[in-house]
């Protein structure tokens, strides 16, 4: 053999060997699902019968599963490496939360084989009992590395700093953190300590890299913008797979954020919410440990992915006792609320003021003195007697959550005029108010409807200052613009877009008023 042709030989050898040493992980992750167990509508709601028969729906546990298993199937075939993840929230969202409180949740959980699961905001919200009784029924571990447990009886040792998980030969490191701000967003108590999201995440992987993991992924709840800062300032990370921000990853969908995003050189990925999507990241390192590719992309589970026949049965078996649910009785309604479409697309309206009388009372202790509801997300009327859950739901059907947020006096001044602006199509953006009055003249043309706008200041009225910043309730919807209220998305400060179910606060506000009055008090003035 030549001299050329044994250097050929040489190069080749290595080449093959170098490939031999790299080590591609596949991570398949959701976030988010928010107790969607039934599949979704486009609006992120339940969806009919009819709906999901005409191939209209989307997600839903058993698609989930479906998805999950079909790419781990593929992965393992051809010899992969793959690990499956969650990061947060799987509670609170629907009445399979409502009634199950998780139970359903680690059921399927196990049966799909999660590897890891992230500690969300939203499964504090029935306090740390909630989340020690899920920890009871789920076969994998959860990981949240800025929560010092030490002083709860219930958590303490019960949720990792972080996870070594064997893969292929391999050992993959498992570092999170959860929104500092969970205390205030959910309930998680004084015995449950919240630390630095950077600090944790950084004392992890070191203590990782000291027993000699060189592959870290961060599982981490607590939103992209988050995601992104830690990603570029913790070293040592490998990838972020996020949560809580529900924000969309796709390199086919437009207006999402490319899949992966790079931060600092770090991948980072989420998949949305409700079930919508499964993410598929596929990282690849070489012998050393060190990233060399990132890649990927969220996965769809619309009609073409059909639902896993045993968990579909089984959702459908624990749907049965939903309908006791939805025929509790909750209040008593000392007259009908009037929800009928044409008044609360037009003028103030009875079920507009409880809806947003409601909202404001359940987060007036935050500094909030501002609710605004959309007319059109007010569905029905409810009738004089006994009030059911299940009237509340056909009121509030969209399973809208309540959001939170600042905005100066002009942003609200321009909603209001959002809010008049298609009176003449009766358009479901008619605003519904507690907390502030306005004057409407439908004779003036869109944009100079509004006038005498004035805001509760102490006991008294007084007209909104355009530059005093205020503390705005509404729904996630209209928060995030919905409806043509963009100027929220836009100029709104220190949004939170993931409290407590609409209807269930409504609910809740309803039973503690007793027998409700319903009631008109000039609050909207139509000239």
């Amino acid at each position: 053999m030549s001299a050329r042709l044994l250097a050929s030989a040489a190069i080749i050898a290595l080449s093959a060997g170098a490939a031999q040493a790299d080590y591609t992980l596949h991570v398949l992750h959701i976030n988010d699902l928010h107790s969607r167990i039934e599949p979704i509508n486009k609006y992120n709601s339940s969806c009919s019968a009819e709906d999901d028969a005409e191939g209209k729906c989307f997600g839903g546990i058993a698609r989930v599963a479906t998805k999950i298993n079909e790419l781990r199937e593929a992965i393992k075939a051809e010899g992969g490496n793959v690990i499956v993840l969650d990061a947060g929230d799987q509670f609170q969202g629907s009445l399979f939360y409502t009634t199950y409180k998780g139970a359903d949740t680690a059921e399927f959980m196990n049966q799909i084989g999660f590897d890891a699961m992230a500690v969300g905001n939203h499964e504090f919200d029935d306090g740390p009992e909630a989340l020690a009784a899920f920890l009871d029924k789920i076969s994998f571990p959860m990981v949240s590395g800025n929560l010092d447990l030490s002083q709860s009886n219930l958590l303490n040792g019960r949720v990792s700093d972080s996870l070594v998980l064997e893969v292929g030969g391999e050992k993959i490191g498992i570092v999170s953190a959860l929104a500092t701000d969970t205390a205030e967003t959910s309930s998680p108590g004084p015995a449950v300590i919240f630390q630095d999201e950077a600090d944790a995440l950084a004392a992890d992987v070191a203590a990782l890299e000291a027993e000699g993991v060189t592959k870290i992924i961060a599982l981490t709840h607590v939103g992209v913008v988050k995601d992104q800062a830690l990603a570029a300032a913790v070293p040592g990370l490998d990838a972020v797979v996020g949560g809580h921000s529900h924000t969309l990853f796709s390199n086919t969908e437009e207006g999402a954020m490319a899949y992966p995003t790079m931060a600092g050189g770090v991948p980072v990925v989420s998949a949305y919410a409700y079930s919508k999507y499964v993410g598929h990241l596929e990282l690849t390192f070489d012998d050393a440990g060190v990233l060399k590719e990132a890649k990927g992309d969220t996965v769809l589970l619309d009609a073409s992915v059909a639902p896993d026949a045993a968990i579909a049965a089984r959702v459908a078996e624990l749907a049965g006792p939903l309908d006791e649910v939805r025929q509790k009785v909750v209040a008593e309604a000392a007259a009908e609320i009037d929800g009928d479409r044409g008044n609360c697309r037009a003028k103030e309206c009875a079920m507009g003021n409880l809806v947003a009388d409601a909202m404001l009372d359940r987060v007036k202790d935050q500094g909030v003195t501002i609710a605004i509801q959309n007319g059109g997300g007010l569905r029905a009327s409810i009738d004089a007697g006994p009030v059911t859950m299940g009237e509340v739901y056909t009121v509030l059907p969209f399973q809208n959550t309540l959001a939170t947020f600042q905005a100066k006096g002009s942003t609200i001044v321009a909603a209001l005029e959002n809010g008049a602006s298609q009176l003449e199509e009766g358009a479901g953006r008619f605003t519904q108010v507690a907390g502030l009055k306005y004057t409407l003249d439908p004779a003036q043309p869109p944009g100079m409807r509004i006038s005498e706008v004035m805001v509760l200041a102490g006991d008294a009225w007084a007209p909104i200052d355009p530059e005093a910043v205020y503390g705005v309730v509404t729904n996630d919807y209209v928060r995030k613009g919905g409806d043509g209220y963009k100027m929220f998305d836009a100029e709104g400060m220190n949004a939170y877009d993931y409290g407590p179910d609409l209807a269930e606060v409504t609910a809740d506000y309803l039973a503690a008023m007793g027998p409700y009055t319903p009631y008109l008090d000039g609050r909207i003035t139509v000239k």
